[in-house]
């Protein structure tokens, strides 16, 4: 396991929850959008079989996502810091992240799994997660 870095120490990810429509062309009204702000989501995840759905896009920068979305008449609901770790893709690589951050007393709020076998967390004590990831 390790977290995403560059020459400067741990990249900056986003989180971005999007209320979406649920029906058919919402997705791509939403990738389309980031894309034409030349953004590469690098996940997401969607929940909702109700009448709105909560996309989670996972991004580098917000800014320019969220001002390509308010043109497309889309909203940014909710927006947060998340740590990214690298994983390996073999069984125990996500329980033994898990038991790190358990150990460390810090409750995850937020899952989900990346591009390039990464995986996204996000708590509500971001600096005590990175430090249990070893960020």
């Amino acid at each position: 396991m390790q977290v995403t870095e560059d020459g400067e120490g741990a990249k900056m990810a986003y989180d971005l929850k999007i209320e979406i429509p649920n029906e058919p062309g919402a997705l791509e009204r939403v990738a389309a959008a980031v894309s034409d702000a030349g953004v590469n989501i690098a996940a997401a995840t969607c929940t909702g079989p109700a009448e709105i759905a909560e996309l989670h896009i996972l991004v580098p920068h917000a800014e320019p996502v969220k001002h390509a979305l308010a043109i497309s008449n889309l909203a940014v609901t909710g927006e947060r810091e998340v740590v990214v770790v690298e994983a390996h893709d073999i069984p125990g690589e996500l329980a033994d992240m898990a038991r790190k951050v358990a150990h460390a007393g810090i409750n995850i709020d937020l899952l989900y799994v990346a591009t390039r076998n990464r995986v996204v967390f996000g708590a509500e004590d971001l600096d005590g997660l990175r430090a249990a990831l070893g960020a």
